[in-house]
């Protein structure tokens, strides 16, 4: 597996494992802690999310087909995602996590595109099947713990603090895909060397 997909999907473990701390609790957080929580509140967030993404995602994807600005959406899209178990920690009513859904569904639209992108064109040619099984086995281990962990955190400590563990490694995934940004400038260098040196060429023929 070259770097580019181990930092795309070392990015994605950081954030599927943080939310995956709290998707398991967060029904019982809107029932038990919130100003009008109900299981039915709790079941239209998550429609609320899933409805925002779709219709964030299909156009937008259209978008970063035809350009080569996918990994600053992708990180903007991660930034967006990191932020909701940090609006989690101080709500205190449906409506902030409602608005928490939507700005969850925004980023999820955005990143999800350029994601599947940024990964689809650079698997190794005849590793496909491989890396794409690697990822989801390393996915779904990280996932399978935190959803224990994040469990035992909100038992014993309670909800927030399994809410800013969600946050804190959401921002780390995020950070790590600085290091795709800093990895496309160099390969424009190299590409700019390359084009002055065939142009060199060119003169002396």
């Amino acid at each position: 597996m070259n770097k580019y997909l181990k930092i795309l999907m070392f990015a994605d473990i950081f954030t599927l494992t943080g939310f995956a701390l709290i998707e398991p609790i967060l029904a019982i957080f809107v029932k038990e802690d919130l100003v009008g929580g109900t299981i039915f509140a709790a079941g239209a967030a998550s429609t609320l999310f899933l409805v925002t993404k779709c219709l964030v995602q299909l156009p937008f994807s259209r978008y970063v087909d035809d350009h080569d600005d996918k990994v600053k959406w992708l990180i903007v899209g991660a930034f967006l995602i990191s932020a909701v178990p940090f609006i989690y920690i101080f709500s205190e009513s449906i409506g902030w996590i409602y608005c928490a859904q939507i700005i969850y569904g925004v980023g999820s639209g955005l990143a999800y595109p350029t994601w599947l992108g940024l990964w689809s064109t650079h698997l190794d040619r005849k590793h496909e099947s491989f890396e794409w099984s690697l990822y989801s086995t390393m996915t779904g281990l990280g996932t399978a713990a935190a959803a224990t962990i994040g469990a035992v955190i909100a038992e014993f400590m309670g909800f927030r603090y399994a809410f800013a563990l969600a946050g804190v490694m959401s921002l780390i995934g995020c950070a790590i895909l600085f290091s795709l940004e800093n990895k496309k400038e160099r390969s424009e260098k190299i590409e700019t060397l390359h084009y002055h040196k065939r142009r060199k060429i060119l003169e002396y023929n």
